[in-house]
């Protein structure tokens, strides 16, 4: 009969946009030690203009993450999420947690400090970390040799994309990772890549170059969450395969373990277009492929079907993460 440890396995889990926060939410009530790790290449809408304004990191997906790990009564959750409507000039499409966060960032002359400070402030279960302490461009080069710089500019372009790299926004530098952030990949059992854009919200932070560098040669098991559905500018017409792919092509190594696959069908009558205007189809199975690239597949229903969109069932992919974690280090 199997054992386990007593100490809670440590969980690092690195990325940004809509879909992090919903794998955190699931982890925040199980007995683990959870670390994010959040891109600050956004340069759209209320965190690009307070990026600008506050010369500060860009808050948005540092505050879902925030959220997504507090045990703040809804509430107090609603008013912290609260977006200003747009007719409202000044305070337009802000939220009131990016304007707090934006203050502490002024107060503190950090972002990473205003985090740690309000993620004590929340009761945050778990670490919440900027990939870097600056805020930074991503730049993308296209197979037909062109190149543009800003998160928000890319998935417009809609042209098959070579590569992205990242620089300081400040001085075109190579950046540097937050403090504490290479010993949280250092020490981790587990590091969990995803879901979220592959682009735009997960290599942003790999191309950071000792982030990246410290993830292969950690010995935690790596795990991608490949993405359900397409992305418009991103990964049109991908399959699963091709997301490790170009994870691996960016790395220049084979470091992905174990990649996580929904192999429930998405109703195509149910997607509101409308809505969610930037997924197209869902993302085809290519389990040779992914086999090629020496991953472990884990395929089974990962799907949670509301408001109109297709969406990771957090609960039922952090109970496979466990799983994993226990049968892998323990």
């Amino acid at each position: 009969m199997k054992t386990y440890r007593i100490r809670k396995p440590k969980i690092v889990v690195i990325g940004g946009g809509t879909g992090l926060p919903v794998i955190l939410k699931a982890l925040r009530d199980q007995s683990a030690d959870i670390t994010a790790i959040v891109t600050v290449a956004d340069d759209g809408g209320s965190s690009g203009l307070l990026r600008e304004s506050v010369k500060m990191s860009p808050p948005g997906d540092l505050r879902n993450v925030l959220v997504s790990l507090s045990d703040m009564p809804q509430l107090v959750e609603d008013i912290f999420q609260y977006r200003f409507k747009a007719e409202d000039d000044f305070l337009a499409n802000h939220t009131i947690g990016n304007l707090i966060i934006a203050a502490l960032s002024e107060m503190r002359n950090s972002t990473y400090e205003a985090i740690q400070l309000l993620a004590k402030f929340m009761h945050v279960n778990g670490h919440v970390y900027p990939a870097s302490e600056e805020s930074l461009t991503l730049h993308a080069k296209f197979e037909d040799g062109t190149e543009i710089s800003g998160e928000s500019n890319i998935g417009k372009c809609r042209k098959n994309i070579e590569y992205v790299y990242v620089t300081n926004a400040e001085n075109g530098e190579c950046p540097e990772p937050s403090r504490k952030v290479l010993r949280a990949i250092e020490d981790a059992d587990m590091i969990v890549l995803g879901p979220g854009s592959l682009y735009t919200s997960i290599l942003p932070n790999l191309m950071i170059t000792k982030l990246g560098d410290a993830v292969i040669k950690s010995a935690a098991e790596v795990v991608y969450i490949c993405n359900i559905m397409t992305q418009k500018g991103e990964t049109e017409q991908f399959t699963d395969a091709n997301h490790i792919q170009v994870l691996h092509r960016h790395l220049q190594t084979k470091f992905i373990d174990t990649v996580l696959v929904n192999t429930e069908e998405v109703p195509q009558e149910y997607m509101n277009s409308d809505k969610f205007d930037e997924y197209l189809i869902q993302v085809t199975h290519d389990f040779q492929g992914l086999r090629d690239e020496d991953c472990r597949v884990i395929s089974a229903d990962f799907l949670e079907l509301r408001d109109g969109g297709a969406f990771h069932d957090g609960d039922k992919v952090v109970e496979e993460l466990f799983r994993l974690v226990f049968d892998v280090k323990y």
